[in-house]
């Protein structure tokens, strides 16, 4: 059921950290049924569903605990037999396809943002010029003048922490959803739950 998935998946017992350096930092999720992973409301075909967010919050958040030093293994134990030998078979690569593209949205997002930085920069720019000119012609040291000054400054806040701060977190997503993109999927069907 739905409710188990969601006790499995947020369950640190779950997962390994153990495993040797060739076989990289292992997440391992138990479930009752493979498709359970999958979101449900998606009307796309199996191989091209997107994964349950509570899946996907899962393993992104097991593999930024992991570090970047190793690759990841993802290792899914499907309890019992009831599974189609198609959707074990198409699993791996589904979610492959599936990291693959949240990098390649990821990576479009920040393009779309760091475009809106450098638009923000523009306008910031202009208007601190044509403040500092209205504040030169009403006059040095007058209240209109420093409200002019500060204003101008102010129309530079936004652009400027986007393009010092706001990217990083994004870029390092899209590096994630690389690393996941490119791990290794194992499927494994267990008679009894661990």
């Amino acid at each position: 059921s739905r409710a188990e998935v969601a006790v499995a998946l947020t369950s640190k017992q779950a997962m390994e950290r153990a495993g040797s350096p060739r076989d990289g930092a292992r997440i391992d999720v138990h479930v009752g049924e493979i498709r359970q992973l999958f979101n449900s409301m998606d009307p796309s075909p199996f191989r091209e569903r997107d994964l349950d967010p509570k899946a996907e919050a899962y393993i992104v958040d097991s593999a930024r605990e992991l570090g970047s030093k190793r690759p990841l293994r993802l290792t899914i134990s499907v309890v019992g037999s009831a599974c189609a030998a198609e959707d074990l078979a198409a699993f791996p690569q589904a979610v492959r396809e599936y990291f693959a593209q949240r990098s390649a949205s990821t990576r479009t997002g920040l393009r779309h943002l760091l475009r809106i930085g450098g638009w923000s920069l523009l306008i910031g720019v202009s208007f601190v010029a044509v403040a500092t000119v209205i504040g030169e012609l009403v006059g040095v040291g007058s209240i209109l003048h420093e409200s002019f000054i500060i204003g101008a400054w102010v129309a530079l806040w936004r652009p400027l922490e986007i393009l010092l701060y706001d990217w990083w977190p994004i870029l390092a997503d899209a590096r994630l959803f690389d690393r996941l993109a490119a791990m290794a999927v194992e499927v494994r069907v267990v008679q009894h739950p661990v």
